[in-house]
């Protein structure tokens, strides 16, 4: 479990570890596991697209959550696994709570805090992005987000920005990109370096929907299609056909540039377009650049990318807005199938992305620009 380093970052086995009497360590949960392998995205895939005959949408971890299902009858099955996976992330992993497991181990920088395993692999998941990316998508930059005013969920923080109780204090320098390497890992415990704050808000939401379909499978469902704040993962052995849109729960003209593919495995869509809020007087968005601890000012609005697993496609839809004009190079030398929109509303796509699909029927998963 412990992640590959150069600084020591297992716990010695003398270490004692925090787990304040106020702030009980809740008893572990089962640990999902790994999401089945997939083909290779294949978006122009030559079987007959599913016709979702069960469909459901929520709320929840401060997004909009899409549900299909190729059969009716596993709608509720389908529902009720996925909203335990994402009670369960939410419970440990969430920087909103005070008393999720994270909150707790970001109260007590520099030492070892028991905690969930859930955690311990969702924060597992966040270094391998780092590692991927060279520390581009960043998991230690909770503190530049409270900074910037995004210390709640933007409900409230939007709420706060109306009353006018939005001032503005000195933002901190980032932390290095390479300073992701000093998180420390063990089987149930975490540590958090000094001066940092652990946020995992970019890959938590694609990591659930990866979860859901491996709860999907366990449970012998049929066909089902996830999406968590436009982090989709299909299920399954046909195509899904599904509306890529910059904006989620909207239609026509107010939901930006929309278009429709046939897509197997994942997709997910970042964007700048919809957390957003104003703070000293001056708007912000929560996509940050590692480099610089402010929100990224790229040419991109939106990226939508093609991969077998959601988090793979999370991480290079987030990696290429950080990227900015190097995106469509980057992209396309790792052969990932993607679709940029600037901020003039332009669409540019590398090689594998397909043509537009022209299903019969309207009620379609949705990919849009939620995170």
């Amino acid at each position: 479990m412990t992640h590959p380093a150069t600084h020591p970052t297992t716990r010695p086995a003398t270490q004692t570890v925090s787990s304040p009497a106020s702030s009980p360590v809740t008893p572990a949960r089962r640990l999902p596991q790994p999401p089945p392998a997939v083909t290779p995205v294949a978006l122009s895939d030559p079987h007959v697209p599913v016709r979702p005959c069960g469909a459901l949408s929520w709320s929840a971890l401060g997004c909009t959550v899409d549900l299909r299902t190729e059969r009716a009858e596993d709608l509720a099955s389908a529902s009720t696994l996925l909203a335990q996976v994402l009670r369960d992330v939410d419970d440990v992993a969430s920087r909103f709570r005070p008393d999720s497991d994270l909150s707790r181990a970001n109260a007590a920088p520099g030492r070892w805090v028991q905690v969930d395993p859930l955690l311990v692999s969702a924060v597992q998941v966040a270094l391998d992005a780092a590692e991927a990316t060279g520390g581009l998508v960043h998991p230690l930059l909770g503190r530049s987000l409270v900074e910037l005013g995004y210390d709640a969920d933007l409900r409230l923080v939007r709420l706060r920005e109306e009353t006018g109780d939005a001032g503005l204090g000195a933002l901190p320098a980032p932390p290095p990109l390479d300073s992701w390497r000093d998180v420390g890992l063990d089987d149930d415990a975490i540590r958090v370096p000094v001066g940092t704050t652990l946020d995992l808000g970019a890959t938590a939401k694609a990591w659930c929907a990866d979860l859901a379909v491996a709860a999907f499978a366990a449970a012998g469902l049929r066909g089902a299609v996830a999406s968590v704040g436009g982090d989709l993962r299909t299920f399954g052995e046909r195509s899904w056909t599904v509306r890529v849109a910059e904006r989620p729960g909207l239609v026509g003209d107010a939901a930006g540039r929309t278009e429709l593919v046939d897509a197997v495995g994942a997709l997910a869509t970042s964007s700048v377009l919809e957390r957003r809020w104003r703070r000293g007087g001056e708007e912000r968005h929560h996509l940050l650049d590692p480099r610089t601890g402010r929100p990224t000012t790229g040419p991109w609005r939106t990226v939508t990318v093609a991969a077998p697993t959601t988090v793979a496609a999370n991480v290079a839809s987030t990696e290429a807005l950080v990227l900015g004009e190097d995106a469509v190079a980057r992209l396309t030398a790792e052969g990932r199938a993607a679709r940029l929109v600037d901020h003039d509303g332009r669409v540019v796509t590398t090689p594998g992305w397909p043509a537009p699909a022209e299903p019969s029927w309207t009620d379609l998963p949705r990919s849009g620009g939620a995170r």
